[in-house]
């Protein structure tokens, strides 16, 4: 039953889109435009790093606050950390699923990346550093966010694994592999040299 709450939980906090709300704002087709991602990069190639800034903030906090949701409801009734824990990634993973599958947008979503990092933030502030440490380092040594967020959900598996075990683990291996599925077009895009910088990124105005 608590599985079954917290992914339930997950999913309609999922489906709450910071890009389908600044862009019904500012009259905007986010998923339609640009490279056709409803997220907060693409927010920030069609509108400029203020409006990219709060999709980010939305897509991030939303799955923040549907963990901490969940741990309040587990915690009242004193079930087993390991179940706890487990409840928690499951509530990441749809999430996750809400957020690149949501109903509200016919179920053709974004891709995930800031909602995984709100999911950090809620499980563990270790794993939370170490996860966004190596995003950041390798999305600006390559220039590349897409090899940044795949080398983010790769430390999460292992922080996962080393922290909290098996299961967790296997839920953050369908992630990583739902990551992989999401991102194949950004990995053509890298290899036919016609994926977008994130330095060029920084070039598009407010």
């Amino acid at each position: 039953m608590y599985y079954l709450i917290s992914c339930l939980i997950g999913y309609v906090f999922g489906c709450i889109h910071g890009s389908q709300i600044i862009g019904k704002l500012k009259k905007c087709d986010i998923k339609g435009e640009g490279v056709k991602n409803a997220g907060a990069s693409n927010t920030t190639i069609l509108l400029g790093w203020k409006y990219g800034v709060i999709v980010a903030l939305i897509d991030i906090f939303k799955a923040t606050l549907a963990i901490l949701l969940v741990l309040f409801i587990v915690g009242e009734e004193g079930i087993p950390a390991e179940e706890v824990s487990l409840s928690i990634y499951l509530t990441a993973l749809f999430v996750i699923i809400g957020h690149n599958y949501p109903i509200t947008m016919k179920f053709s979503g974004g891709k995930g990346t800031a909602s995984l990092v709100g999911a950090l933030i809620a499980i563990d502030w270790r794993v939370a550093v170490i996860g966004i440490a190596i995003l950041v380092f390798f999305t600006f040594a390559t220039d590349y966010l897409v090899v940044g967020v795949l080398c983010m959900y790769l430390s999460f598996l292992i922080t996962t694994y080393y922290y909290f075990g098996f299961e967790p683990a296997l839920v953050v291996i369908g992630l990583t592999l739902l990551c992989i599925y999401k991102h194949l077009e950004n990995y053509r895009r890298i290899l036919s040299k016609e994926e977008t910088r994130l330095s060029s990124m920084f070039k598009k105005s407010a």
